[in-house]
This record gives structure tokens, sequence and C-alpha cells, in this order.
């Protein structure tokens, strides 16, 4: 049981560091201006409302907390790599 929890906490510091980096991003971006900073912002608001939506549902199905931070790990990575693309 220890590892579960002890996996959980890893996760979650790992997600708070990854979210970090991609705010870091998207003020670099944001700050640039222009059309690129108004589709960043658009698809920044959106991108949260859908990660929540989902969130909601897997928890409402009977989902973890490791299931739901597991999820939004993997949208910030994508979101690491796709800003960091340029």
């Amino acid at each position: 049981m220890f590892g579960v929890w002890w996996k959980l906490g890893i996760d979650a510091t790992m997600l708070a560091l990854e979210s970090q980096q991609v705010i870091g991003l998207r003020l670099v971006k944001l700050s640039a201006g222009g059309a690129a900073a108004q589709v960043e912002a658009q698809r920044m608001v959106s991108e949260k409302i859908m990660a929540a939506g989902e969130a909601a549902i897997l928890v409402a199905t009977g989902g973890s907390a490791a299931g739901v931070v597991a999820g939004y790990r993997r949208k910030v990575r994508a979101n690491a790599r796709r800003l960091a693309k340029g």
C-alpha cells in the first residue's frame, strides 16, 4: 500500500514541476503577443476546460486520483514538447 501512495506523491510532484515548465513556455509565447499568442491563450483555456471535464468523468466512473494525475501529466508533457519546438 505504501508503494501506491509513494508513486502518487512522486507523480503529483512531477506534475507540479512539469506544469511550471509549461507555464514558463506559455508566458514567453503570450508575452510576444500577436496571432500566435491569441491562439495559445484560447488553446490554454479550452484545454483546461476539457481536462477538468475528463478528470470529473474519470472520478465519476470510479477512476482513481492516480489516474487523474496520470492524465494531466500526459497532457502537460505534450504541451511542453509542443511549446519547446517554438
